[in-house]
């Protein structure tokens, strides 16, 4: 006699990680896409390269601000309707980006932009959690996980692409058709989710706390990455994080229904996802940015070929889509994320091997299995947060791990940035050679691998609920 919890999944079903997906691929393109395109926008308003970067620092800021504010949102309005509604934001704040005329009108629009991405992935998350059984979640996840992987390599070949062949205008228009099939998609395979008639009135006091402490500690970790302003600045910043994500923490204690629910980190699936996988997820900000510095500054490679290779890394996380389900439903999810934390490590180090000598099929084939190893940890950690969680508190998780994950991203690019400063100031150096970078990729795939130690930690039965016998 069959189960009805093996029950085959619905077209509404099918379709909901596709449509989820290119929202996360949306969001992940546009915080790095920008990146190759500087110096072309910067000609055409007036500006200079290096001030540009506030497009790119605004919008991660936006994103970050409004991400926990997002579970709230679609408990309040309803989860479909503030779905479409984030993507009609990003959408149209994706046209006006590309009809800008000067730095403030394009700032301004990227704030906005940011606002959407923030509100439009969780969201979307949460109907998908809250849609699709958890014995089909793990494919829906390792579909869902592959934008959080190809977005940031993807980004600047892409931009370098479409600023050499066309004009920067169109890393954002290119949106524009992207949000209106999402929506329509939307409009016809997603159902309206019954919302709680009864949902708490918005803590207004968590919400500014959580908005200063990630706007602080991402800004923090960027800077640090991207060389903007002297490190004091970038100290400030994230000590202000600190201090009133510390602020926060005593606010929640007091209050009913805080913004951001700690209490979730009390379950030992959602604690070791969120926490044991940020180590893990240092790798997704890190390793662009350290094969893009090691590529162009150490071996001399242009924008456009550096990028080019290291998008093999995302080819390595599409191989990864079908074998994911399967090797997780075989060995279970304590043994894969703790065994595989350790390859991942190992792969990321083993990019510090890379010389301008070595053949350029050995570098391809570690980039390929090293995206391979990444692809199967997020996917495991991804879902893997959600395996003892309610179905009540699918919006709570969702705006928690998100925020989580957007932390984990900016605080990779920080960790290996400040490897690098320190490699330098132990050389007695100013100037980035490649030595230096090999050390940043030793760094991030250490922490890496070090998670296999909390991972360990699960119960032999952690993400039960999620396998498929």
């Amino acid at each position: 006699m069959s189960s009805p919890t093996l029950d085959p999944p619905t077209p509404a079903q099918r379709i909901l990680p596709f449509i989820v997906g290119c929202a996360l691929l949306m969001q992940m393109l546009d915080s790095t896409v920008v990146t190759t395109a500087l110096p072309a926008m910067a000609r055409d308003l007036g500006s200079d390269p290096i001030s540009m970067n506030i497009t790119i620092t605004s919008y991660l800021i936006a994103v970050a601000m409004f991400v926990p504010v997002s579970g709230w949102a679609a408990d309040r309005y309803g989860a479909r309707k503030v779905f479409i509604a984030a993507i009609a934001l990003f959408t149209l704040s994706s046209l006006t980006c590309a009809l800008s005329s000067s730095l403030t009108q394009l700032v301004i629009s990227r704030v906005v932009q940011g606002l959407g991405g923030a509100m439009m992935v969780p969201v979307g998350r949460i109907i998908l959690l809250r849609t699709i059984p958890k014995h089909n979640l793990l494919k829906a996840m390792a579909f869902l996980s592959m934008p959080a992987l190809i977005g940031p390599m993807a980004g600047p070949p892409l931009g370098g692409l479409l600023v050499t062949y066309a004009s920067w205008q169109w890393i954002f228009l290119i949106n524009i058709p992207i949000g209106i099939l999402g929506i329509w998609l939307i409009m016809r395979y997603v159902q309206a989710l019954p919302t709680d008639t009864e949902s708490p009135r918005l803590d207004v006091v968590g919400f500014l706390l959580s908005a200063v402490c990630m706007a602080a500690l991402v800004s923090g970790f960027e800077s640090l990455g991207h060389g903007g302003p002297q490190a004091w600045v970038s100290a400030t910043l994230i000590a202000t994080g600190l201090i009133t994500g510390y602020l926060y923490v005593l606010h929640s204690r007091r209050h009913p229904n805080p913004i951001l629910d700690l209490t979730l980190l009390r379950t030992p699936t959602f604690r070791a996802a969120v926490l044991a996988g940020n180590l893990c997820r240092f790798a997704v900000g890190a390793t662009p940015y350290l094969l893009a510095l090691l590529l162009q500054i150490g071996f001399g490679m242009s924008a456009l070929s550096a990028g080019l290779i290291t998008f093999v890394g995302a080819v390595g996380s599409l191989l990864m889509k079908m074998a994911a389900p399967r090797i997780l439903n075989r060995w279970g999810y304590r043994y894969v994320l703790t065994v595989n934390a350790v390859l991942t490590g190992l792969s990321l180090a083993a990019c510090a091997s890379f010389t301008p000598e070595m053949p350029s099929v050995l570098m391809l084939g570690i980039l390929l299995i090293g995206g391979f190893f990444r692809s199967l940890q997020f996917t495991a950690v991804n879902t893997l947060a959600y395996a003892d969680i309610s179905h009540a508190g699918m919006s709570r998780a969702s705006s928690f791990a998100a925020m989580a994950q957007q932390l984990g991203v900016s605080l990779g690019v920080g960790v290996a940035a400040e490897s690098l400063s320190l490699s330098m100031a132990w050389r007695g150096s100013n100037n980035l050679i490649a030595a230096d970078v090999m050390v940043g990729f030793i760094v991030i795939g250490t922490l890496c691998a070090l998670a296999s130690l909390a991972f360990w930690k699960l119960s032999p039965h952690a993400g039960e609920s999620l396998r498929q016998r």
